[in-house]
């Protein structure tokens, strides 16, 4: 087994670069769900390459209908998606399948495979763009293998690479989802809820790693989120949503105090906002 220090020889500039980043656009796009809710209301917004963009409202608000809406998970009823080349609300089958492939995506629960290790939970972001029969034996290529401990290394994980993703902390987790995602090399990132449940230093350090992201790749990234202050903080532009419509777009640290109660549809109360990384 090889040691975590020599790993990072293997995780070298060779492992190939990630894609362009993509625009994300939506055009009056409605979400009505089979028992009637209406989640998301004649939304058009459009996202360019390189943005970082929080998306916030409270639980209820159309978020993460949103973000879903974006990667395919959740249909439109009306409207069109389209991320990068992709018309993603006309895809279905196979082709969503190669689309989702390069669309990166971190979820609140994490969602890993806790008996496997580290590496093979990062593996995973590159099974769409492996052969099946790799996949199927589990025989990643060598530049798989290069692309996953980059994407490890990329958040200050790589020493434990061999862990079991179980006995990880959440802060921990996060950023092996995050890593899994960045195999993909993805033309557009997107976060639902990412620190929802970590304690305030650990969510700060994970919205510094997605911020970072974005700097050095100049990655889109979306990031749904209810706290203000990590919205000012690590985002620059900020899309508002109540009641599955939008109420507000613009730069985030521009945003007051007003803004987010429209947004809210009531007065700031204190779990509105995380507090500092300290």
């Amino acid at each position: 087994m090889s040691h975590p220090t020599d790993l990072r020889h293997v995780a070298s500039e060779r492992a190939a670069s990630a894609a362009a980043s993509w625009r994300i656009a939506l055009d009056r796009v409605s979400v009505t769900y089979p028992n009637g809710t209406r989640a998301l209301d004649n939304v058009s917004l459009r996202i360019e390459p390189g943005e970082i963009v929080s998306v916030v409202g409270l639980s209820g608000s159309g978020k993460s209908t949103l973000i879903r809406t974006i990667n395919g998970l959740v249909p439109t009823t009306a409207g069109t998606v389209t991320v990068g080349p992709h018309h993603v609300s006309e895809l279905r089958g196979r082709a969503l399948r190669e689309a989702r492939g390069h669309i990166g995506m971190i979820f609140q629960a994490f969602n890993l495979a806790e008996r496997a290790s580290v590496y093979r939970n990062t593996l995973v972001g590159r099974f769409a763009h492996s052969p099946s029969i790799r996949t199927l034996l589990g025989l990643p290529s060598q530049q798989d293998r290069e692309i996953a401990l980059t994407a490890l290394e990329s958040v200050g994980i790589l020493d434990k690479v061999w862990t079991r993703a179980g006995s990880l902390s959440g802060g921990q987790k996060q950023r092996v989802a995050i890593a899994r995602a960045l195999t993909q090399q993805p033309g557009v990132m997107l976060a639902d809820e990412p620190v929802a449940s970590l304690d305030p230093p650990t969510a700060h350090a994970v919205m510094r790693d997605l911020q970072r992201i974005n700097e050095e790749r100049g990655l889109t990234v979306l990031i749904n989120i209810h706290l203000m202050d990590l919205a000012r903080q690590y985002t620059t532009r900020m899309i508002g949503l109540r009641d599955g419509q939008l109420v507000y777009d613009g730069p985030a640290s521009g945003a007051s105090d007003a803004d987010f109660e429209q947004i809210y549809g009531r007065p700031i109360q204190p779990r509105d906002r995380l507090g500092t990384s300290t």
